[in-house]
């Protein structure tokens, strides 16, 4: 008799591992489609990723790769690190700057698909689940920048992807593939963690509950921790400063924040277009008798998007599964559409493409001009806003300093607001003679303190000045940011004060006054 072919999926299961559900469908066919899709995906995001400017984030990303840590107040090293190894490749080269977004975002798409290949989809239900994943908002929005969501989209749906093959199979050991997966997500952020805990009390609501005594998922545990370690020790010993982001993030002191927002971002962060197919996709892993095993993913987005509202978390954070919704979605929507007058349920699907699924390329890639970008893009797309103007943003601060007296000139320093202002005169500063950016906003307090007798400041961003006057003497107002487009974004129109008198030591305000997190 002749041996087993290699590369036949065969369960394996240890002694504890639970036997496969009976009647479960087979995984689909290998298709080429979805391969397809990822690629005109990434190709899409990389054609379009020179557009407009540095985001807010990847400005302060690449002002953190100058100071490496294990650690930052408001997330972990692998993005810091990972902007710092691009800029070094091709310094202040956008493109290459966001190319890992491009690829990972492509990842994505691939692994909705391979969800739903794994509960049954065949090639047409494949390929629609990674058209849906493709015009996404998450996917397109957080591959056209180098942010750390788009590493917790590629992570979250890696551990799905393990976790509905244990599932499938009965095979434990696909629970050291979410470890691991999990594991390298909290290097960028705590996030992943949220997941985990959606995932175990879906195992315990759904069973099934021997999972949680199997070695394979202790290994799994220990291997999340043992890699997560460097971060979660560093947020120890600084008393755990993320949970003070989570707090300001709770109050609605960011953007995508709030119950009310985080509620309704659930029906528009994947696309209108997609409500019904991944409410499809929820109910079925909830009921569907065939996919019982199964039923723990369906809780974990319940419990996950729960945590999300009572928390007051970004609408974002269970976005990843609601990507795993889709894709099952996808297979029950596909074969609705099979069934019965063929013509009008197929015409029904394809005709909501273009009015729901299209705008979300116009509202969240940079395809419109930046200097007659309509107002409504960024009202629904914030971050569109955060990606013009920079340049100008330093021409105004320089504007300032150029009519300062030449000895004020040369001892003066800049204050801003935010991290984002901080990095973009660490970019855009060097070439107008502007002195260094000072910040307190989460980890710019931690890149230090200007010098003890900095007292003369550029203060740019501060809308109050009642919050400067404690600090100097004298504030006056002498600029505001003109970047040069009609664009409603944090920085444009902005005051820009020249402070003078130091009231106190930089030493005494800095860590209790100066630094802010949000």
């Amino acid at each position: 008799m002749s041996e087993p072919a290699i590369g036949i999926d065969r369960p394996h299961r240890s002694a504890q591992s639970p036997p496969p559900p009976e009647r479960q469908p087979e995984p689909g066919a290998r298709t080429r489609g979805p391969w397809l899709v990822a690629a005109a995906t990434s190709a899409t995001l990389l054609l379009l990723a020179g557009r407009y400017g540095y985001h807010r984030d990847e400005l302060y990303f690449l002002l953190a790769g100058r100071h490496l840590d294990w650690g930052y107040v408001d997330q972990g090293p692998l993005v810091p690190a990972l902007a710092r190894l691009l800029d070094t490749i091709a310094p202040g080269n956008l493109v290459v700057l966001r190319t890992p977004s491009a690829l990972l975002a492509g990842g994505a798409v691939l692994l909705v698909a391979a969800i739903a290949r794994e509960l049954g989809a065949g090639r047409g239900a494949q390929l629609v689940a990674a058209v849906l994943a493709a015009l996404s908002g998450i996917v397109l929005a957080s591959g056209h920048l180098l942010s750390t969501t788009t590493v917790d989209l590629l992570v979250w749906l890696l551990a799905a992807w393990c976790a509905v093959r244990l599932l499938r199979t009965g095979d434990s050991r696909w629970a050291v593939g979410i470890g691991l997966a999990l594991g390298v997500g909290m290097l960028s952020k705590l996030l992943p963690a949220l997941l985990a805990v959606g995932l175990i009390v879906g195992v315990l609501i759904a069973g099934p509950r021997r999972l949680l005594r199997d070695r394979w998922v202790l290994a799994a545990a220990g291997a999340t921790v043992l890699l997560a370690a460097p971060n979660l020790i560093w947020q120890a010993s600084h008393g755990f400063p993320q949970l003070g982001v989570a707090a300001s993030i709770s109050g609605g002191d960011s953007s995508y924040s709030g119950r009310l927002d985080a509620f309704t971002l659930q029906f528009v962060i994947i696309s209108p277009y997609a409500v019904p197919i991944w409410i499809a996709g929820l109910v079925a892993l909830l009921r569907r008798p065939a996919w019982r095993a199964y039923r723990a993913v369906g809780w974990a987005w319940l419990v996950v998007v729960g945590i999300v509202l009572v928390a007051g978390g970004k609408g974002y954070y269970d976005a990843p599964l609601l990507l795993v919704l889709t894709a099952a979605g996808a297979v029950v929507t596909v074969a609705w559409a099979s069934r019965g007058s063929l013509w009008w349920r197929r015409g029904l699907l394809a005709l909501g493409v273009v009015p729901f699924l299209l705008p979300n390329v116009v509202l969240l890639l940079p395809v419109l001009p930046a200097d007659r970008l309509p107002g409504f893009v960024v009202d629904v797309n914030y971050d569109a806003g955060e990606t013009i103007g920079w340049p100008a943003f330093a021409d105004s601060l320089a504007a300032v300093h150029n009519g300062l007296p030449p000895e004020e000139r040369s001892r003066a320093v800049i204050l801003t607001a935010n991290y984002g202002e901080a990095g973009a005169v660490a970019r855009y500063g060097p070439d107008r003679a502007l002195p260094r950016a000072y910040s307190g906003h989460n980890s710019m307090v931690d890149f230090g303190r200007p010098p003890a007798d900095a007292d003369v400041v550029i203060a740019v961003g501060w809308e109050r000045p009642d919050q400067l006057s404690t600090w100097f003497e004298q504030c006056i107002l002498a600029g505001r940011v003109d970047q040069r487009v009609e664009v409603d974004n944090d920085e444009n129109g902005g005051p820009i004060h020249v402070c003078r008198g130091l009231r106190r030591p930089w030493a005494q305000i800095w860590d209790t006054e100066v630094r802010h997190t949000g």
